[in-house]
């Protein structure tokens, strides 16, 4: 019987930001990203992560904070069609959904700004930011797991259906503190350098449990009902165990008899001889599975070699079935993930009276995450292994323009050099450059306590057909995102947003699906949206 490979809780683990962005990292920082996501041009106190430079345009000397608050709330769903996926319950379809959703991803940003030199930080949530839950587990879980009825029944045993429980549940957290400071070189250059600390904290909790078949075997499982698969390879593994030791038995007792001298004489001949009985010669067929008649007409030789060919069958035959049973007893994963990395960063920002220009770019940022591993019955996680999980360079170019001093309109691109990010199983090797996003918004300062703010991006995901999997994949989207703000008093704001992004769907076609000898298809979806509220002050 084939080997049985349960090794889906052991894919490269990912759980994607909530929040929009690259492959690793969040982009909206802020309350002001939902209500305009073309930020990048920014000199209010969001400029603190998406235009640094800008902060020395700020109109006033003073302290500034900003607290901010998002909940996001994300489905992924994967549709598989895969033949032996009919076991379970008659289709070869079946959907998995993962949900996630956090209520809480909180940031603080603070500046302060003297005449033409700021300094300024950041904390907060720069990555990932919430917990993925697959409550039937994933297609690469189960793939494996609904081959054993048509490995059974390619041995004989006419098996049709299967049953598992399957979970997982991933979390993944890039936090993030970053201090800097912007200086203007004469009233349209300035500039700012800074550096980001990331701290990655990912934990993984998964399992494969009650595993069952129905074989219909005359001795094991005669009425073919669905039985644990555990118990049923065990049981076969004692059976072969046993058999082994009948034909050894067999090989022995007839070695003693070749030693006699009697080697060349067939059985018939020793029964009729009477040194053996036709009970003894009925026993010994049976255990080859032959009849009295067959094996009494060759030799005593030729009959210890079959038995000798018989042990080694039974032997390999328990051999296989005890490698089934550990491969369908209960699997467990409980593994956590942390690692350390430093983002230099630099920004330009351009100031032309209407017209404000800000640059950004963020550099690679080397980084490893290492296991830290409570339970792992897959031998596959090994406590205290590193995994690279750098954070890609990003470059952010944006423009805002003063229409009229009410209103005025920004667009944006960013770039996420995803490429030269070095990822597990080197998964870099399959993104085509990096993730691109086009952004345009506008705002309208309605009177002197109310603005309403509105915009949109355009995702264009880098990555190759290779790249996407059911623990992480990347689409094309559009997203869109309104709100405003609400002047309470000359030195505070109040800032509100909601921002939602439709995904295209992602066919992916499999010669051998999950690794296996059989043609399989995924297809990827997604939905994304997120609210916030936050509060702005100036002292």
């Amino acid at each position: 019987m084939k080997k049985i490979m349960l090794t889906g809780l052991a894919c490269c683990l990912y759980v994607s930001g909530l929040l929009a962005g690259g492959l690793l990292t969040n982009t909206n920082q802020s309350v002001h990203f939902l209500r305009n996501p073309a930020r990048g041009a920014s000199f209010e106190i969001d400029a603190v992560y998406t235009n640094p430079a800008g902060l020395v345009t700020l109109q006033t000397n003073g302290l500034l904070f900003s607290l901010n608050n998002q909940s996001a709330f994300q489905t992924r769903t994967i549709t598989s069609t895969f033949a032996p996926f009919v076991g379970y319950g008659g289709s070869d379809t079946k959907v998995f959904e993962g949900k996630a959703s956090a209520l809480a991803i909180p940031s603080l940003m603070f500046a302060y700004k003297q005449d033409r030199w700021a300094v300024s930080g950041y904390v907060g949530v720069i990555g990932g930011g919430g917990k993925l839950t697959f409550d039937k587990g994933l297609p690469s879980f189960e793939a494996p797991i609904s081959m054993i009825p048509m490995s059974l029944g390619a041995s004989g045993i006419n098996t049709t259906q299967y049953a598992v429980d399957a979970f997982f549940e991933g979390s993944s957290y890039l936090f993030a503190g970053q201090l800097g400071g912007s200086f203007a070189l004469n009233d349209i250059f300035s500039v700012y350098a800074g550096v980001r600390m990331n701290m990655a904290s990912n934990s993984y909790i998964g399992h494969l449990k009650g595993i069952s078949v129905n074989p219909v075997h005359p001795l094991l499982n005669p009425s073919g009902a669905l039985m644990s698969a555990n118990t049923f390879f065990s049981n076969a593994q004692q059976a072969a165990l046993t058999a082994q030791q009948a034909a050894q038995g067999a090989a022995d007792l007839l070695q003693g008899v070749i030693n006699l001298g009697v080697g060349g004489y067939t059985l018939n001949q020793l029964v009729a001889g009477g040194q053996m009985t036709q009970e003894n010669l009925a026993q010994l067929a049976g255990g080859l599975g032959l009849s009295a008649q067959e094996l009494g007409a060759i030799t005593v030789t030729q009959a210890q070699g079959a038995f000798v060919q018989a042990v080694a069958v039974a032997g390999q035959a328990a051999a296989n079935y005890g490698e089934s049973a550990g491969m369908t007893a209960d699997k467990i994963v409980d593994c956590s993930q942390s690692g350390m990395g430093i983002t230099p960063i630099l920004g330009l920002n351009l100031n032309f009276d209407k017209l404000n220009i800000g640059v950004k770019y963020e550099f690679l940022t080397r980084m490893d995450i290492e296991n830290d591993t409570k339970v792992d019955d897959t031998g596959l996680f090994a406590n205290g292994v590193k995994t690279p999980n750098d954070i890609p360079a990003i470059l952010t170019v944006g423009a805002q323009y003063e229409i009229v001093p009410s209103v005025s309109i920004s667009a944006g691109y960013h770039h996420f050099f995803d490429s030269n990010a070095k990822m597990a199983n080197d998964k870099q090797n399959y993104i085509n450059g990096g993730i691109n996003e086009f952004l345009l918004g506008a705002e309208w300062q309605l009177n002197k306590w109310f603005l309403l703010s509105a915009g949109g991006l355009i995702t264009r995901t880098g990555v190759t057909d290779p790249y996407q999997a059911d623990m992480s994949f990347s689409l094309n989207s559009y997203s869109i995102g309104f709100g405003g703000a609400v002047n309470v008093s000359e030195s505070v704001r109040i800032n509100f947003g909601y921002l939602f992004t439709n995904y295209e769907d992602w066919t992916k076609q499999s010669a051998n699906y999950a690794n296996l000898p059989v043609p399989g298809k995924d297809i990827f979806s997604r939905t994304n949206k997120a609210f916030g509220i936050g509060l702005d002050f100036r002292f």
